[in-house]
């Protein structure tokens, strides 16, 4: 009978069903407390406890946008494969016992460290193997998120990066969570992760655009006067600079795209994204300042002369030349592809619309002789605008080969991706931090699995005892959150979170 209700446990769980045992027992004496006859097996009820039907679209959803999704559960690890393969997570599972057997890790990585990166999920774990797995995952280089919703998810929960307790969680989780769930189903955080990509990338357009258009007015002007003795006026760059800003303040509300793939700020790209724009753009000025000072070509087409390099009128131009192609600069670092391939939101539109207008209608007939700008005419300021356009079209495969140069080094100085090797000193790396962060915190003892003589995939320590969880469970109690909120479980959540084994629970419940 025994053997027989090991295998249809198992069966069971290879179908993805729990299994509930029934039993009963005769008492003599017919009194409550009286001495039974011992428990007779009448037979087991398969529960089916599916995912919801918004899932295996939330996790697909997430995958296609860059996030590697695990699975980290408690129940058998039949049931996690068989999980995993019907929302499509992969079946590369694996039993919790296994993080702190590095012996039996013989043929299937070489490291702890790297099976915690390339496995789909975990199944039999406990509270500090979601804490283990989530703080070798940052020691890795990688942004962990993890949800949950009961006590036994707070410890990973504060310790990931962003910690979601879904609808319905327990205060414990609630409390150690970054985001709180109201609304049944995780869909939710997909949305959470396309508003989040949204909000980077303006800032991270805005980071370029400021950046490359300081650079571009300081290396122009500085050069233009060491080396040109170019007298531009102090107000003029006053103007350019109010200008500038309230095109810049329309990128709050632009209309972008999410990236594919996670992101993370890298001031080595956004500086090296500016100091190319801006040497660029720079150039555009050096070299059209040398034609027109130099040269007769413009004075060829219909442009009138100028008496030297600080006429007045060649104030004008100049500025409208920095003005135009500064502003043009925010079509090209908003857009992921080509500029014209995502449209800019209307305010972004019609500010650099007006902002470009005034800017020409100041070259063309502004009389300003205590700033000693003048009107240069409208030749000159059609010849600026095709000037500016020729130049502006280079500037999206400059941008695409930056991105090609940045994505190679990227793909060398990054953490490793899940599913690939990990180089043995990323490994040892890995270890290191480990290491120390155990060190720091109390000792946690680590327990051995016993699994159940014929269960294969019954969770590991169905026959562990309660008292050797307790180091761990005080360091939780007294755990406090990013937030600087203490996780607040009382006694009895603590009791429920060392219980492992449902008639331990039982017991203690009795108890109180």
């Amino acid at each position: 009978v025994e053997s027989q209700l090991h295998a249809d446990v198992d069966e069971f769980a290879r179908r993805g069903l729990r299994a509930l045992a029934v039993a009963e027992e005769t008492v003599p004496s017919g009194e409550a407390e009286g001495e039974g006859t011992g428990f007779r097996l009448i037979g087991l009820l398969p529960i089916f406890d599916p995912p919801r039907h918004d899932t295996k679209e939330t996790i697909d959803r997430a995958i296609d946008l860059g996030v590697h999704v695990k699975m980290i559960t408690g129940d058998q690890l039949a049931i996690a494969k068989e999980t995993g393969s019907q929302l499509g997570m992969g079946t590369s599972m694996y039993q919790a016992s296994i993080l702190n057997k590095p012996e039996e890790l013989t043929g299937i990585a070489n490291s702890v460290d790297e099976l915690v990166l390339r496995a789909d999920g975990f199944a039999g774990v406990y509270p500090e193997h979601k804490y283990e797995i989530v703080e070798r995952l940052q020691n890795l280089g990688h942004m962990v998120a993890m949800t949950g919703d009961g006590v036994n998810d707070a410890p990973a929960l504060a310790k990931a990066n962003v910690g979601v307790a879904v609808a319905d969680a327990s205060d414990a989780a609630r409390s150690a969570a970054d985001i709180v769930l109201t609304e049944a189903g995780l869909s939710t955080i997909i949305e959470a992760f396309m508003h989040s990509r949204v909000i980077f990338q303006r800032m991270r357009n805005y980071s370029i655009y400021t950046c490359s258009v300081t650079i571009r007015i300081v290396t122009t002007f500085s050069i233009l006067v060491f080396a040109f003795k170019f007298d531009f006026p102090p107000f003029m760059v006053l103007i350019l600079a109010i200008i500038n800003d309230g095109t810049m303040m329309t990128i709050s509300t632009d209309r972008v795209s999410p990236s594919r793939h996670p992101n993370a700020w890298n001031l080595k790209e956004i500086f090296s994204y500016a100091i190319v724009y801006g040497c660029y753009l720079t150039l555009s000025t050096l070299i059209f300042f040398v034609v027109v000072d130099k040269s007769n070509f413009f004075q060829r087409h219909g442009c009138k002369a100028f008496t030297d390099h600080n006429d007045f009128s060649f104030h004008s131009v100049i500025y409208l030349q920095v003005s135009i192609l500064s502003q043009a600069l925010i079509f090209v670092t908003r857009a992921q592809g080509f500029f014209f391939m995502e449209r800019p939101s209307v305010f972004l539109m019609c500010a650099f619309v007006v902002a470009q207008l005034v800017a020409t209608m100041i070259t063309v007939y502004a009389n300003w002789g205590f700033t000693e700008i003048y009107g240069a005419g409208w030749h000159w300021a059609g010849a600026v605008w095709i000037w500016d356009i020729v130049w502006f079209v280079p500037l999206d495969f400059i941008k695409f080969g930056m991105a090609a140069i940045i994505e190679r080094f990227a793909a060398h100085s990054g953490p490793p991706t899940p599913g690939a090797e990990i180089p043995h000193e990323q490994v040892e790396l890995a270890r290191q931090r480990t290491r120390m962060s155990m060190e720091a915190a109390q000792s946690v003892n680590r327990i051995s699995t016993i699994p159940s003589r014929g269960a294969s995939y019954y969770a590991p320590n169905m026959q562990d005892n309660v008292s050797r969880r307790r180091n761990f469970g005080a360091r939780v109690k007294h755990m406090i959150t990013k937030t600087g909120k203490s996780l607040g479980m009382d006694n009895n959540e603590l009791r429920r979170l060392q219980s492992t084994q449902a008639q331990a629970a039982s017991r203690v419940l009795s108890k109180n």
